[in-house]
């Protein structure tokens, strides 16, 4: 029997007239998480690519929660243009947003090059969670007290940050590019919560660990995708579980006096020796600005 872990996240409390974004929700955690939402009051957003996935998962999320205010916003995570096509949607709908997940990742990608310049794996599990956070951030301080919740993994503990190759086709196998954007992604937090401080604004990362999910179906190796699919419904989590994690981190009163946590099983949990070295996450914030075209008008900084 896998050992659940969650018991310490489990809670009744209500999230009526709060609004939440989950990036990444048409299966698995962010699915979950949005369920999660959902049936304790709130108004939630699943964003994703595929419009016949997130109409699904719309329909399964209101016959679940029995609750209608559950609405979906098309993205592809590949195309910056895209999230910030999203980012204007979110503006024009939404006079407040209380919750953002970041739960966008996935593994088993080209080893290439996007539209935008950027490796396609670390747009993905990344570059594009930053881009939405920092854009969304004037929206998230007008609605303070608010939270982000930014999904990472274990794997972080074998990434790297080299600011000037984070995007070199060819440098990494494509496991290693993944440990490296989920390295990003808590270092990111950390610099975030320094930089919005007394906003109201509170960023969380997370570690869910292993969940029974098809995490490896975009291999194409068919072997190998069985048999770490198979691994994974056998020493993974549930995803109902594991979701209790960052609604815990969205939701929790206790949580208010801690700003740059790291979590796993809902405790606070050792993220990386990265994370006191405050010379690379401020590089790596201006690094990610300049990468992903912030403009002056975008830049609520400057």
């Amino acid at each position: 029997m896998v050992r659940d872990d969650f018991s310490k996240c489990d809670s009744n409390v209500r999230l009526d007239g709060k609004v939440a974004l989950v990036a990444g929700a048409t299966s698995g955690l962010g699915f979950e998480t949005a369920k999660n939402f959902a049936s304790r009051g709130a108004k939630v957003i699943i964003a994703s690519r595929n419009p016949e996935k997130l109409e699904k998962a719309r329909i399964d999320l209101v016959k679940s929660s029995k609750n209608e205010n559950i609405y979906t916003k098309q993205v592809n995570f590949e195309s910056l243009s895209s999230i910030r096509n999203l980012v204007r949607e979110t503006y024009l709908s939404e006079p407040a947003l209380d919750i953002l997940v970041n739960n966008v990742g996935t593994i088993g990608l080209e080893d290439k090059l996007t539209v935008d310049g950027l490796h396609v794996m670390m747009q993905v599990n990344y570059f594009g969670a930053f881009l939405l956070t920092f854009l969304l951030f004037p929206l998230l301080k007008a609605s303070a007290p608010s939270r982000v919740i930014n999904v990472s993994s274990s794997g972080l503990l074998l990434g790297d940050i080299n600011l000037e190759h984070m995007n070199d086709v060819g440098r990494y196998f494509d496991f290693g590019f993944y440990c490296n954007a989920k390295l990003a992604v808590v270092l990111f937090s950390i610099e975030m919560n320094k930089r919005v401080k007394d906003s109201g604004v509170q960023v969380f990362s997370m570690d869910p660990g292993l969940i029974k999910t098809k995490f490896f179906r975009n291999y194409d190796d068919g072997f190998w995708k069985t048999v770490l699919n198979g691994a994974l419904a056998i020493f993974g989590r549930p995803a109902h579980r594991v979701a209790t994690l960052p609604v815990y981190l969205a939701s929790d009163s206790k949580l208010d006096s801690l700003n740059s946590r790291h979590f796993r099983d809902c405790v606070s949990f050792y993220s990386t020796w990265y994370a006191n070295d405050t010379v690379l996450t401020k590089r790596l914030w201006k690094k990610s600005k300049e990468l992903v075209k912030i403009t002056p008008t975008e830049d609520w900084e400057s």
